[in-house]
């Protein structure tokens, strides 16, 4: 599993009531539904990357690779955002993705 930021985890240590209650949060709203691990993780990536949320997409981009979604998934789910936020937000939104995917995994072509 990979490690949240430092920025992050600094705040958890000092806020540690208020981390924990937005960490449950997250569980409570994970469980709410039938969609599995990977069909969760893609669409809060979907959603980041809507928003156009750079930490998120950061942040969910890590977690789809926890949850096992590969690269080229989640290049997919990038691609997919095209149509609807624009070729600059998805062109975006892409080279976030790639500041956390691993190096030297293969991009489609």
């Amino acid at each position: 599993m990979s490690q949240p930021p430092s920025f992050y985890m600094s705040f958890k240590n000092k806020y540690v009531d208020l981390a924990a209650a937005y960490e449950n949060l997250g569980k409570e709203c994970q469980k709410a539904g039938p969609l599995n691990s990977r069909e969760r993780a893609l669409a809060k990536l979907a959603i980041a990357i809507g928003a156009g949320l750079e930490g998120a997409v950061h942040s969910h981009t890590r977690r789809a690779l926890d949850a096992g979604v590969s690269s080229d998934e989640i290049r997919h789910t990038v691609f997919l955002s095209m149509t609807t936020i624009g070729f600059p937000s998805m062109m975006k939104a892409l080279a976030w993705i790639e500041d956390v995917l691993p190096a030297g995994q293969a991009t489609q072509e």
